[in-house]
């Protein structure tokens, strides 16, 4: 599916997905991937869903978020809650979803201004 058409110069913005894959600013990924509005696209670790550690979550604090958007997959899965410990003392909020309402509220949160990284399962 393409995402309406939206311009943010200089950010990073979801532009469409569908199985197996998400495009950034038209450029498609087909692997796990961290996304911040200004920061390069980077590729995200862990292999699978079920591979998810605290220890990956961390590693999102270096972005300095304020929100954390978990997209987790073509479906809405639960990672154990002790892993968003983490997340939750340094005070960030998070959101778990299936990737593509992870996408959109992405865009959303991007447009107004938010400091938000989608971490997404692809």
């Amino acid at each position: 599916m393409k995402l309406q058409l939206t311009r943010a110069e200089g950010r990073t913005l979801f532009t469409g997905y569908g199985e197996g894959y998400v495009k950034l600013n038209d450029e498609r990924h087909e692997h796990n991937i961290v996304v911040a509005p200004d920061q390069p696209v980077q590729e995200w670790e862990p292999a699978s869903f079920e591979a998810l550690t605290a220890t990956h979550l961390r590693a999102l604090l270096q972005l300095n978020p304020e929100i954390v958007i978990l997209g987790t997959g073509a479906e809405l899965r639960f990672p154990p809650r002790e892993l968003f410990r983490v997340l939750a003392e340094a005070h960030v909020g998070f959101e778990i979803m299936d990737t593509k309402a992870a996408c959109r509220t992405y865009n959303i949160l991007m447009a107004e201004g938010r400091r938000v990284i989608a971490a997404i399962f692809v």
